[in-house]
């Protein structure tokens, strides 16, 4: 290169190297974003859900308990997921089709009440 033209390709880079450096820097040092959360800590382990199916307290093929069915079924009429009620699989995928069993003739409202924000 001529000795009379600037390097543009270095000064570019030297920018942008002090442009991540400085970014690098306000994240390590925790921000606003850090003082927000309130220094929250290492989070608690749950307490595991049991199957109230496998412990046998429950039936799952009993369609006709509509009061067992109804916590398994949310206010708006939706069956809960897995993760809510703390059901395996194998009994989320039978009570499923209990509860529909149940809808069928009646003993559940396929929607409970449209709740509208």
């Amino acid at each position: 290169m001529p000795a009379g033209k600037p390097n543009n390709r270095n000064s570019g880079s030297r920018d942008r190297n002090d442009r991540n450096d400085r970014n690098s820097s306000d994240r390590d040092s925790g921000g606003e974003r850090g003082d927000k959360r309130g220094g929250k800590g290492a989070k608690r382990p749950r307490k595991p859900r049991v199957d109230p199916f496998k412990t046998g307290e429950l039936e799952v093929t009993d369609y006709h308990d509509a009061k067992m069915l109804r916590r398994f079924v949310s206010d708006t009429g939706k069956i809960l997921p897995r993760k809510r009620t703390g059901v395996n699989a194998k009994n989320q995928r039978r009570l499923a089709l209990t509860i529909k069993r149940a809808r069928m003739i009646a003993l559940l409202p396929f929607t409970d009440k449209l709740v509208r924000k």
